[in-house]
């Protein structure tokens, strides 16, 4: 999908300006709501303040769970807050349906991306959420990672994704320490599975023309891997860097995590696992043991995807 790509890229530097003020932008009465929060629900960004009523951005306790992942494409709900005359404090509270994005927030231009690819979902096999996402495979299995034709270990082998190949051409291969991973497009997710295609030879891309012919050659169909086998690094979604999000959306609650070696998490690396996806974005695990939601991962393995 090289179009939504391409929008994609198009508006990272309008909502990263967005993106850089969200946290400094918190009312009054924020504080004193957060107790009327109804069981079963995080609470995340206040996004709206009209006189006397606030807006205070809500997502399901369980966005984050992998058995129940939250989806971008699903209704979300609000709780709408009464305010006092100075709206510095919660009167009351009500769960109300969510009618729209805030016009500020950046989940506005990327309707968009996900409208394309909710029209895409009558083409996927059914109950499948639609993603798209780079991402390798880090099967270490010298048979391969088996692709299925379902999202089941009993289901038929479609095909395999060779292992880390070590390409050797007399001392000027640019081949990583631990060999090229095979890459692909991660467009579904289902049940701990992700429906992936185009996978690629490994280290293709990134060789000269002087490419073996004997080297390993990936299935490149459409099917069903693992995603315990599946791994990504982080890209640049034009959301808040050093940490996650509870639940797929710039509003939804921000957790701190820390990448592989320590810092707080940026593009440099990847996560340490990745659990679902939803539309644009990944449901993952960090090096620190944090799980939410990243927008964007990629799968280049010679630079980040800043």
């Amino acid at each position: 999908m090289p179009n939504i790509r391409l929008v994609a890229a198009t508006i990272l530097c309008v909502a990263a300006s967005v993106v850089a003020h969200a946290e400094d932008t918190e009312p009054a009465w924020r504080a004193s709501a957060l107790a009327m929060v109804p069981p079963g629900f995080v609470a995340g960004t206040a996004y709206r303040t009209d006189g006397s009523t606030g807006y205070l951005a809500v997502d399901a306790a369980t966005s984050n769970d992998p058995k129940t992942p939250a989806s971008v494409f699903a209704a979300r709900q609000a709780l709408v807050v009464m305010l006092t005359a100075d709206a510095t404090r919660a009167v009351s509270a009500e769960l109300k349906p969510r009618t729209g994005p805030d016009p500020d927030n950046d989940d506005t231009d990327f309707a968009q991306l996900h409208a394309e690819l909710a029209a895409k979902r009558a083409s996927l096999p059914e109950g499948t959420e639609p993603c798209d996402l780079g991402a390798w495979s880090i099967d270490k299995d010298p048979s391969g990672l088996n692709v299925r034709a379902e999202p089941s270990v009993k289901a038929r082998v479609l095909g395999t994704l060779p292992p880390p190949y070590r390409l050797k051409l007399g001392g000027s291969e640019n081949t990583p320490e631990g060999g090229w991973l095979t890459e692909f497009r991660i467009i579904g997710f289902k049940d701990g599975w992700f429906l992936i295609e185009g996978a690629k030879p490994p280290g293709k891309d990134y060789e000269d023309k002087r490419y073996p012919r004997s080297a390993p050659k990936p299935y490149a169909g459409r099917g069903w891997a693992a995603s315990n086998k599946v791994g990504a690094a982080y890209a640049n979604g034009a959301t808040r860097m050093g940490g996650l999000f509870q639940a797929p959306f710039v509003d939804a609650k921000w957790m701190p995590a820390q990448r592989e070696l320590g810092a707080a998490l940026d593009t440099d690396g990847g996560p340490r696992r990745i659990l679902a996806c939803s539309g644009l974005w990944g449901l993952v695990e960090s090096h620190d043991g944090v799980r939410g939601w990243w927008r964007a991962l990629c799968s280049n393995q010679v630079t980040n995807c800043s």
